[in-house]
């Protein structure tokens, strides 16, 4: 039995795993539901043309029964990371998390109930599901049940519902239980194995998230202590001020490949919501997003690794701008952001992020370009 647990973290490397379960014919998730983002429109509160053009975008390409799909273009769903119309806890609580910023309440409402249905396990959210092959994963992902959670407290205090709250509380409680041991975040929460893994992804932190956890104050110092000082001691330098990607407890150990930027720009954004973010990253992010040279994948030492841009990118970097304050760098990002939405009204992805020669977008890029569209005055 110890050599099948230890084969098994080997081959899933990270929540990436074939591992999962069938979905039940007395589940809901089979049955029809009315499309959460059907609601959306030129009538939610405060949209910009730009953010409308997005939203049109999505409901007509980039959304179906079970959410937003991973790509506009459908594959056969049985990679290890999730391709095609195959749809994640990801993506619902980037909606849930947009709703609340509008104020939407009935498209927040239906957007919980829809991951609930598809989402929902014993002991976590799974963090992929396949329609094409019926299957939901029986992984979570840390940083993503958080973002769920965050969303129901949010949701809570934008619509002055208790009911939010009560449940934002016992899915955190649930998370807790499942994957917080010994005050340390763990990546996911295996509810076939029912095991967590070995180590944390940086960016999986969510500190202030896990402020709001439903703990004794001295286990919440003791987490946050402890999940800070791991971030902290993952700095690289000043040079080039990002962090390591993950940490492993069993080893006591740091390890990055090349920086995916993306990842390090979360951190940072986690970073500046509690106030530990070091000046001289937002200064990097700053400088670059005017230079426009902002890119995806850097070595340890700050070399770029690719001249490759993307949606997200920019997104975060107008996001963490809204974070500190900083108007100018918000402005400038999503300046920079917009230079990628699809503008050609013939093209079936009007409005949408993504690659019209070969018809590709994915939910990330576009989703974290409605949060940070959102963010507007």
């Amino acid at each position: 039995m110890k050599h099948s647990m230890t084969l098994f973290f080997v081959v899933i490397m990270s929540f990436f795993v074939v591992s999962c379960k069938q979905i039940h014919d007395n589940d809901v998730i089979g049955k029809d539901t009315s499309s959460p983002i059907a609601t959306m429109g030129p009538d939610v509160q405060h949209v910009s043309k730009e953010e409308n053009m997005l939203i049109q975008f999505l409901k007509g390409e980039q959304y179906g029964q079970y959410g937003v799909y991973t790509n506009r273009l459908d594959s056969g769903q049985s990679d290890n990371v999730a391709t095609g119309h195959e749809v994640l806890s990801e993506s619902a609580g980037l909606m849930m998390e947009f709703y609340a910023k509008k104020k939407d309440r009935n498209a927040f409402q239906q957007e919980w109930e829809l991951a609930k249905q598809v989402f929902d396990q014993e002991t976590s959210f799974s963090y992929r599901y396949s329609p094409k092959l019926d299957k939901r994963y029986s992984v979570n992902a840390a940083v993503d049940d958080l973002r769920i959670v965050k969303s129901l407290y949010e949701g809570a205090k934008v619509f002055d519902d208790s009911r939010y709250l009560d449940e934002a509380n016992k899915y955190a409680s649930r998370f807790t239980a499942h994957n917080i041991k010994d005050s340390k975040l763990h990546d996911f929460y295996d509810e076939q194995y029912k095991m967590v893994n070995s180590y944390i992804t940086l960016c999986y932190i969510d500190l202030g998230t896990m402020l709001k956890l439903p703990l004794t104050e001295k286990e919440s110092q003791k987490l946050q202590a402890n999940m800070l000082a791991i971030i902290e001691g993952g700095y690289l330098s000043d040079g080039f001020p990002f962090y390591e990607t993950r940490f492993n407890y069993d080893k006591d150990s740091y390890s990055s490949e090349d920086i995916n930027m993306v990842e390090g720009m979360l951190t940072v954004l986690s970073l500046t919501e509690v106030g530990k973010h070091k000046e001289a990253s937002v200064h990097y992010i700053k400088e670059h997003v005017k230079k426009g040279t902002l890119y995806g994948r850097y070595t340890k030492s700050g070399e770029p690794t690719t001249d490759i841009r993307s949606t997200a990118l920019y997104a975060l970097a107008a996001m963490i701008g809204k974070s500190v304050k900083d108007e100018e760098l918000y402005k400038d990002s999503i300046d920079k952001m917009l230079q990628f939405q699809i503008i050609d009204t013939a093209s079936p992805m009007y409005g949408g992020f993504g690659d019209p020669v070969s018809g590709q977008a994915y939910s990330f890029d576009n989703l974290m370009a409605l949060n940070a569209l959102a963010l507007q005055q």
